[in-house]
């Protein structure tokens, strides 16, 4: 159903139908509070009356704060007596949620509407509109709602206090509008019977002025928001920098309240939902209909055919189509006598086609598949809880809906399935929104605020009513813009759709190759046609044996088995990668990654554990910092040899003042291992640093009277005091009866600058007693504070104190204060200073090898983050990102504040250079701009997603390395290498709006477990433990699929030159070639095809990461790989014409153009042919090395796959030998022993002939060094007898 019918719909339908009454039992019944701190007090006597008819439900005065809920009364109690005192329960109700007194006017309607739970939707004025949904709009599970999924969707645009406030305006408008409508139309009303409430329709409708006036109340809401906006008493947002100064304001505590009430009223009234009692379930299907499903929409997958249609643009396949069918035709159509088998050859071309095709869509394929089964096992573990029909249940992430009520904590990371309104009251909730705006601060929320999609809870609890799911939501809009934007128009930072690098160069030989053999062929048609019909005199019948001469050379020239060789080294790679945490989506990505010159990697999870760590420790003159990311704080700590007293102090602290919801899970095998954790993330890095002190901190927490709650310890429990945590105090203490001085110890933790203002004492790194706060310390702790931060970590302080047994724990201070200016508790004063423990994000043990092996790999590093610039620079400097030389000279702290200019750029400043602002206000990329600081940028701090987009973009598209004389300057005065080719730019991603700079970069890397599902289907490599070593790994992968095509092409090549020059001798001689079409289609296609996969399997080297990346624009064949195949061809074309020419008389046989004239097969070509095949195999061992190694055979037992592919091939050249004379014309009786051994002679000559190839390439090599070297003195000396 269409938004459109809903609204036609509801604006027309005036039926009426009842609400069943709800079953009555007594343990959803208890005793309201008699005072509440959020709105007007309910005064003794309300109460009083109330209970005096019944008892009031406890959702009333939930956490003792008023919000609208249904007001129950007793089964048991007389109906006379509750007639006589429901007016002033719900004119006591009434107050509260309007804070009017008296309330007289708003009882009339409560009372018209909650009474025994008669109506499903629970709540004060809520009830009453939506009760009056019901009566007068139809069965609840089909009745409109006054709201659309696009109003709801602005409200999640606008994400503000306005938006909601309209949004409620207009609900109410059209609540309005049909109670005037069914007024008029009384006659439609329908009653379900005795009981019901449609019973008393009549009087509902009779009291019209009841509604108005509840509706009245909402409109009066509205305008208190409106004005409160107007007047900017709410902040937009609260932060985590503590709370707003204005926060404290009644004024703005007016406002929050206000808020909270509007979510409660869009909940009831306009979603038809109850905080304490969800949705009915009945409804779920129409909720679908009416506001969309959760579950979007799938990317299409790309059908069989169509992968096999992309694998058909190939240019070689297309050529070698063409051939096949011309084959066939002018085989079948001109072949004189039997033509049983003509047809075999052409067939066997389109057969090589086939298999290609088949082959690299089968592999697409089946990567498309795996990325779903991927997905879908991570969506069926997405699961939340909800409320429904009071009952709290667990549903995936696809299930939810519209109006459903979300619990959420953050204990498991909850991520947002949808966008939600926060309802009232909440547990200190903040939220991680970096996968949508890209900063990694938390993000407190209150009541009314818009919780966005694909955030996620970091911190409390919390319940909220969802507003907008799938396509309507946030992250749904963002995912659906990626998809259809694939080929959109007009973005200048859009991809301009190229090939991978790889596939243009392949492309370019192709063509090359295809244009040099349709000259060979040409050629040799013309020149049979020459001799044969000019100088011989052969009849015109001859000419379509010349003809099929020239096929077979064009079918020599072209490399039938180099597009299956291309996909079988990407999918062996591929498969590779998959088992090293590399899910490959394209294969190609597989070799762009191997081009890869620059990363721009994310910090959080990919440079870093995601896990804060405690990784320094101060107390009196000892700064104890951890700077190996593979060694621990708490060895660290024991091996300085500090005394046992502080480490005990130390961990009883951590251990005491930490709450019960921080754990550490230990695993079953010995108890002591730390398995995982779960709680505050900064008290889970505390519990971890007292288990690596070696000490059991629920041994400490259950052994100590006064916190302890487990066996007889736990009835003293209420002997310990615990002074909570707040944004105001900025610190929590817990004390604990002291059995060795009788009276009780104290522990306290929070920020330096509090607590450090707090105590007295501090502790002596030398004795460890207690001394007094001298200057020194008064210096010292604030001074290593503000150090830990400039490194970007967070920094906690630890205290204790000792109090008598008769001390007053509530007694305040008169000097000391909070930080919002109320007095501190005295126990928090006059304490002693343990010390500073300052936590932090910790980096990957393996980053710092891994980021080394970039740079000898001649790969920059960058960092693009969205946290701070101390954080961001301290890790950068941690992993190797930033060296030393970095920094300006002179300063020894390697801090973001010292670094040169331009290395590390904040998101802000960094937009505002690198774009222009036209005068109609739109922003144009400014190339120019952008190319004057890349090349010195390493740290983007503060960056925003769309900063990572302009980066890919600016970086690909950069031609800053055609100015030489720059590159040379930023060499020799900045140690800057500007690689001399275009960027090949990899970027590493997990949130939403990654997306599109994930698709722009030439390798989009998404997290397998931080990412989210639309960076995952934006991106061509998943890394599936979110490592950036992974990366390097994919660019070692990557270099190798690089070089094993380079292999393939060497031996390829070799054998097309060779095959070409033996068949256009032929041709000239003979008008026939010596070696059959068949034959050569066995060299060339299968034998081939056998060999890429042999030398595609080839493991990649450390020695692959120590030179850099290969540029756009080389060829892929290198002056040692032509060197390599002109030696190799030059001999096997020497030994192919040795045997064609001198062979009969050497050998003894008769000549093969005569036997052949016979329509028989010759010894004399079946040797020349066997011999050329086993120089291809002895080749392809010399294919191994590209680079002029010595020793080929190096490794290969290592590569198992190589060995028995070599076996193979060489097995099946002997049976086509000596039993393939039909299929492949060889002769009838094969070969006799002499004939294989000189075969298998003349093969192994290739590996003789290698060694000579390498000693030549070397000399010469050294000989064009000396001249150059001696050109460059010449010139010297001239320049130096000019001056003179």
């Amino acid at each position: 159903m269409s938004n459109k019918d809903i609204n036609n719909n509801y604006n027309n339908n005036n039926n009426d139908s009842a609400v069943e009454r709800a079953p009555e039992t007594p343990d959803t019944l208890s005793s309201a509070s008699p005072s509440t701190s959020n709105g007007v007090a309910i005064t003794e006597a309300a109460v009083a009356a109330a209970t005096a008819a019944g008892r009031v439900d406890q959702s009333v005065f939930h956490s003792n704060r008023i919000r609208p809920g249904v007001v129950v009364v007793s089964p048991d109690t007389d109906t006379s007596s509750k007639e006589a005192t429901e007016d002033s329960r719900y004119a006591s109700v009434a107050s509260t949620v309007f804070r009017d007194e008296p309330a007289a006017a708003s009882s009339a309607e409560l009372k018209d509407v909650v009474v025994n739970g008669e109506s499903r939707f629970e709540g004060g004025i809520t009830g009453a509109v939506a009760s009056s949904i019901e009566r007068h709009l139809g069965s609840p599970t089909t009745a409109p709602f006054p709201v659309t999924a696009v109003e709801l969707g602005m409200l999640s645009d606008e994400r503000n206090r306005t938006a909601l406030a309209d949004l409620l305006a207009k609900g109410i408008q059209r609540e309005t509008k049909i109670s005037e409508a069914n007024a008029t139309h009384p006659h439609h009303h329908h009653h379900h019977g005795p009981g019901s409430m449609g019973a008393r329709a009549g009087s509902d409708i009779e009291a019209p002025e009841a509604k108005q006036r509840m509706y009245s109340h909402v409109m009066s809401l509205v305008e208190k928001i409106r004005e409160d906006e107007r007047e900017r008493r709410i902040p937009l947002q609260a932060t985590d920098h503590g709370l707003h100064e204005d926060d404290h304001d009644p004024l703005v505590q007016e406002a929050d309240k206000n808020a909270d009430m509007a979510a409660n009223v869009l909940t009831t009234v306009l979603l038809r939902s109850s905080p304490e009692s969800g949705i009915d379930p009945r409804e779920l299907e129409h909720r679908r209909e009416v506001f969309g499903t959760n579950a979007l929409t799938e990317k299409k997958l790309d059908s069989f055919l169509k992968l096999c249609w992309d694998a058909l643009q190939d240019f070689v396949l297309i050529m070698l189509i063409v051939l096949g069918i011309i084959s066939m035709v002018v085989e079948v159509t001109t072949h004189l006598g039997d033509c049983s088998t003509c047809w075999i050859e052409g067939s066997a071309i389109l057969a090589s086609v086939c298999i290609v095709v088949l082959v690299t869509a089968s592999i697409d394929y089946a990567k498309q598949f795996a990325f779903i089964r991927l997905t879908k096992s991570l969506n069926e573990t997405n699961t939340k809880a909800v409320i429904r029909d009071g009952q709290q249940v667990s549903v995936t992430d696809d299930d939810i809906v519209v109006g459903d009520i979300l619990s959420v904590n953050s204990h498991n990371l909850a991520s947002i399935p949808g966008d939600c309104i926060l309802l009232g009251p909440v547990s200190g909730l903040k939220m991680d929104e970096s996968t949508l705006t890209g900063e990694s601060r938390l993000v407190a929320k209150k009541p009314g605020d818009v919780i966005l999609s694909g955030t996620n809870a970091a911190q409390g609890s919390g319940q909220m009513v969802v507003i907008a799911v799938g396509i309507n939501s946030m992250s749904g809009k963002i995912r659906a813009r990626v998809y259809e934007t694939d080929e959109a128009a007009g973005d200048e930072l859009a991809d301009d759709g190229e090939n991978s690098p790889l596939f243009v160069k392949l492309e370019e030989i192709a063509k090359r190759i295809g244009i040099a053999g349709t000259v060979a062929a040409t050629m040799a048609f013309a020149v049979s046609c020459l001799i044969g019909l000019v100088v011989n005199g052969d009849e015109i019948d001859s000419l379509v044996d010349y003809l099929i001469t020239a096929i077979t050379v064009l079918a020599v020239a072209v490399p039938e088995g180099l597009p299956l060789a291309v996909t079988l080294a990407l999918a062996f790679s591929s498969n590779k990668m998959m088992s090293e945490e590399n899910l490959v989506k394209h294969l190609d990505a597989c070799e762009t990654m191997g081009c890869a010159t620059t990363i721009c990697t994310d910090k959080t999870g990919t440079l870093t554990a995601n896990k804060m760590t405690a990784r320094s420790f101060f107390y009196g003159s000892q700064d104890l910092s951890v700077t190996d990311p593979r060694e621990h704080l708490g060895t660290y700590i024991h091996n300085r040899g500090t005394s046992q007293h502080i480490i005990d102090l130390l961990c009883n602290t951590i251990s005491i003042n930490t709450m019960n919801e921080t754990v550490l899970h230990y695993g079953e095998k010995d108890g002591k291992t730390v398995k995982s954790a779960s709680g505050n993330p900064t008290e889970v890095a505390l519990l971890y640093l007292v288990n690596d002190l070696g000490q059991d901190y629920a041994r400490i927490r259950n052994t100590t009277r006064g916190r302890s709650n487990q066996g007889s310890l736990g009835e003293h429990l209420s002997e310990g005091k615990q002074f909570g945590f707040s944004s105001a105090r900025k610190m929590m203490s817990w004390a604990v009866p002291d059995e060795t001085t009788g009276g009780y110890r104290l522990y306290c933790k929070g920020a330096q600058e509090v607590i450090g203002q707090r105590c007295a004492y501090y502790l002596s790194s030398d004795t460890g007693e207690a001394i007094p706060m001298d200057d020194y310390g008064r210096d010292a702790f604030p001074n290593a504070s503000l150090a830990y931060a400039r490194r970007g970590m967070r920094c906690l302080a630890l205290a204790y104190r000792n109090l008598p047994a008769d001390f007053d724990f509530e007694a305040k201070s008169t000097e000391v204060k909070n930080s919002d200016g109320t007095p501190a508790f005295l126990a928090e004063t006059e304490m002693t200073m343990i010390g500073l423990v300052a936590i932090e994000d910790p980096l990957r043990p393996e980053v710092p090898d891994a980021i080394e092996k970039c740079y000898q790999a001649g790969i920059d590093v960058r960092l693009v983050t969205g946290d701070n610039p101390n954080t961001a620079v301290s890790i950068a400097y941690q992993a190797g990102i930033l060296r030393d030389f970095h920094f300006r000279q002179g300063t020894t702290e390697r801090v973001a504040v010292n670094l040169r200019d331009n290395v590390l750029m904040e998101g802000k400043t960094f937009r505002g250079l690198v774009y222009n602002v036209k005068e109609s206000g739109e922003r144009e990329f400014d190339q120019a701009a952008f190319d004057r600081i890349w090349p010195y940028l390493r740290v983007l701090a503060r960056s925003s997603p769309d900063d990572k987009l302009t980066l890919a973009h600016g970086l690909n598209q950069s031609n800053l390395f055609a100015d030489k004389a720059l590159c040379r300057k930023l060499l020799l005065e900045e140690n800057i290498t500007v690689f001399p080719d275009r960027q090949v730019v990899a970027m590493t991603g997990d949130g939403t709006n990654d997306a599109p700079a994930l698709k722009r970069a030439d390798i989009g890397f998404a997290m397998g477990v931080a990412g989210t599902q639309i960076a995952k289907d934006a991106a061509d490599i998943i890394l599936l433990d979110d490592n950036f070593a992974s990366i390097v790994t994919a660019a070692k992968w990557g270099r190798n699929v690089y070089a094993s095509i380079q292999k393939f092409l060497q031996f390829q090549l070799t054998v097309n030159i060779a095959a070409v020059v033996t068949a256009l001798v032929g041709a000239f001689f003979y008008q026939t070639s010596p070696l059959a079409a068949i034959q050569l289609l066995w060299v060339n296609l299968l034998m081939d095809s056998l060999a890429s996969l042999a030398l595609a399997s080839e493991p990649p080297t450390e020695e692959l990461l120590q030179k850099p990346p290969v540029n756009r624009t080389d060829s892929m064949i290198t002056k040692h790989m032509w060197a390599n195949m002109l030696g190799q061809a030059s001999y096997q074309i020497t030994v192919v014409m040795t045997l064609l020419f001198a062979g009969p008389d050497l050998l003894g046989v008769e000549p093969g153009h005569r036997v052949e004239d016979r329509d028989e097969n010759s010894v004399h070509y079946t040797i020349i042919f066997n011999a050329f095949v086993w120089m291809q195999l002895f080749n392809e061992v010399n294919c191994r090395k590209l680079k002029g190694e010595f020793n080929v055979f190096k490794g290969i037992f290592r590569n198992p796959l190589f060995c028995g592919i070599l076996l193979v091939t060489a097995g099946l050249q002997a049976l086509i030998v000596e039993f393939g004379s039909l299929a492949f014309s060889v002769s009838e009786d094969g070969l006799d022993a002499e004939q294989w051994l000189l075969c298998l002679i003349l093969g192994a000559g290739s590996l003789v002939i290698q060694q000579m190839i390498n000693v030549i390439y070397r000399l010469a090599q050294t000989f064009n060094v000396r001249r150059h070297s001696r050109r460059l003195a010449k010139d010297r000396a001239q320049a130096t007898r000019q001056i003179h």
